[in-house]
């Protein structure tokens, strides 16, 4: 296939950085951004060395790919006008506001036979993806997603603003159905609620315990995973990977001969980076995308359950 023409639709706070990472590769054309702002748009559109819309469906016919950063309640309406266009998209989570919205552009894309990726970033995490070939069945999962408070993503509840990026991977990780789901949740300073923990027992008797907050002083990202042969720790700011196996050796626990740990530091990485790449390439191969749209239903679908029980 020949270099994509690409647009972005959304050029706020994430938008803009879809912006900057087609612009600064070789095999893309950034033809154009739209956002309803037209300073934003035409600021973002300077940066980037492109054209600038404030109405995004001239952009359509320009284009092959989009990347879609809107508010959620718009998503459903700017997908299907793309997907009906004919063009590929990466869609920012959640993947709609409603299963039906889901389920129609999940349609419309399979009809078109068009790449639909939805933008769950963790998946293209370097922790994330170091556990390839250590993650075996796991057995429980607990989760802390924390962060001070920011007024961009309030439109909705925590659970769909942080949560539903643990959810994806918990989801990714357990490959089995939820049997029960218990949740609470407080708002604290919006008007959705800011704090909420559910716990999740799944059909393969795997439970998570997940906690998201939008209201803590410190910001905290860290999953544990506990499994028959090993407890795996990993702290996504501290950027490291802690793995306690059965077993002694070298590397045995003083003073717990049947346990020896390894500790494995990962790099920075550029999450938002990789999860463009391969949504481009999936478009040029052909390929199925690394998440999918059926992928974003699933953790939507979790997510309002979690949300219906707060």
């Amino acid at each position: 296939m020949s270099r994509l023409k690409v647009g972005v639709i959304g050029v706020g706070y994430l938008g803009r950085f879809h912006a900057q990472k087609y612009a600064g590769m070789d095999d893309v054309d950034l033809v154009g951004v739209a956002d309803t702002s037209h300073e934003r748009a035409i600021e973002i559109a300077a940066e980037c060395g492109t054209e600038g819309f404030t109405d995004y469906r001239p952009l359509l016919e320009k284009v092959d790919v989009l990347s879609i950063a809107v508010p959620t309640q718009f998503h459903f309406e700017v997908a299907q006008d793309c997907l009906r266009a004919g063009r590929h998209i990466l869609l920012e989570k959640p993947i709609t506001q409603t299963i039906a919205e889901a389920d129609e552009l999940i349609k419309l894309a399979r009809e078109r036979k068009l790449v639909f990726q939805v933008g769950h970033l963790e998946r293209f995490n370097p922790a994330v993806m170091a556990l390839r070939g250590i993650l075996k069945n796991p057995l429980f999962i607990e989760s802390h997603r924390l962060a001070p408070f920011r007024t961009r993503g309030t439109d909705v509840n925590v659970v769909l603003d942080l949560m539903i990026h643990d959810i994806d991977i918990i989801l990714n990780m357990v490959g089995s159905e939820v049997k029960t789901v218990n949740s609470v949740g407080v708002p604290v300073i919006s008007d959705e609620v800011d704090i909420a923990n559910a716990r999740l027992q799944f059909e393969n008797g795997c439970v998570a315990n997940v906690t998201a907050s939008r209201a803590s002083r410190d910001a905290m990202r860290k999953i544990r995973i506990f499994q028959e042969d090993a407890y795996i720790s990993i702290d996504y700011h501290e950027r490291k990977i802690s793995i306690l196996r059965k077993g002694g050796g070298e590397n045995a626990i003083p003073g717990l001969p049947d346990i020896s740990m390894e500790e494995r530091q990962f790099e920075q990485g550029d999450s938002l980076l990789e999860e463009i790449h391969s949504f481009v390439t999936a478009v040029k191969t052909g390929g199925a995308p690394a998440v999918s749209g059926e992928d974003g239903r699933r953790a939507l679908a979790l997510a309002l359950e979690i949300t219906s029980r707060l």
